[in-house]
């Protein structure tokens, strides 16, 4: 178990805009505020979502596409540094329908309708263990 203890540098409240990419936004703002390592919340609806599941049998991520509004009822997710230097988000998301089905997954793209997150960044960036699905 690694178990460290994480200094808050700076919170902010994101208002996600229609049309822009759901985890686009996450990270143009980590990059705008030069965040290297974060945690976030969020809650809003989405359309044309691209949810990846990871299969275990396969040892493969495979994406899943829905071309519907979809409300954001949970987003969860963390922010670290990618290889490249730049802000990488790794949104997992609970999508539901109007149905009241849910469907969830990491939430690879999707075009917001509107939405809320809530972005606490740290002050020292660390390797978390994730990596890209």
């Amino acid at each position: 178990m690694d178990v460290r203890e994480l200094a808050v540098s700076a919170e902010y409240r994101v208002a996600v805009e229609a049309g822009d990419d759901w985890r686009g936004a996450i990270e143009a703002v980590a990059a705008d505020e030069g965040v290297a390592a974060a945690w976030f919340t969020g809650v809003g609806t989405v359309r044309d979502a691209d949810v990846w599941y990871y299969d275990p049998d396969a040892e493969e991520h495979r994406a899943v596409r829905f071309d519907e509004p979809l409300s954001v009822a949970a987003c969860t997710g963390g922010v670290s540094t990618g290889e490249d230097g730049e802000p990488s988000a790794r949104p997992y998301a609970v999508l539901t329908r109007p149905t009241g089905q849910a469907v969830g997954g990491y939430l690879n793209a999707a075009e917001a309708v509107t939405g809320r997150l809530y972005l606490r960044a740290f002050e020292t960036a660390f390797d978390d263990g994730w990596t890209e699905p």
